[in-house]
């Protein structure tokens, strides 16, 4: 169970550090060339299609299958390979904090700006949010690869 359990945390996270990473090298850079109106448009769809069932599933398996997977006593595991899923854990729980306090708040008050001008709206949004974006971005990566080395390891 345990190594079926690893398997499930590489590869939810897995699945998360891309979709992060897709997001910060393709999406937001073509957004980024689009106008007020556009962006705004876009980033609403986005934020009302992409939190549905096997988003959510693969978002909550990033942080609960790591958890298992290093709660369950595993003969034979070496202290490695125990900070390698503390620190993997870290890594995910970290990246959920910042996409919960931060770009959930951001993409509520874009959603919640519907009637006003795009300009502004963007210009709250936008800067702010690929920052945040970045940093969740590279710790969900950093969580990805820690999994990785600790299955191998």
């Amino acid at each position: 169970m345990p190594n079926v359990l690893l398997g499930l945390a590489v590869v939810a996270t897995g699945l998360y550090a891309g979709f992060m990473l897709i997001f910060l090298t393709g999406v937001m850079p073509a957004f980024a060339r689009l106008d007020d109106d556009q962006f705004v448009t876009a980033m609403r769809r986005v934020n009302e299609f992409v939190p549905r069932p096997v988003f959510l599933a693969v978002f909550a398996g990033a942080v609960v299958f790591p958890a298992l997977a290093l709660a369950i006593p595993v003969d034979g595991r070496s202290a490695g390979q125990t900070w390698l899923l503390i620190a993997a854990s870290v890594g995910a729980v970290a990246n959920h904090l910042v996409t919960i306090a931060g770009n959930v708040p951001l993409n509520n008050a874009l959603a919640a700006a519907s009637g006003s001008p795009s300009g502004p709206a963007r210009a709250a949004f936008e800067s702010r949010w690929n920052s945040l974006h970045r940093i969740r971005t590279l710790l969900i990566t950093a969580a990805f690869a820690l999994l990785v080395a600790a299955a191998v390891a």
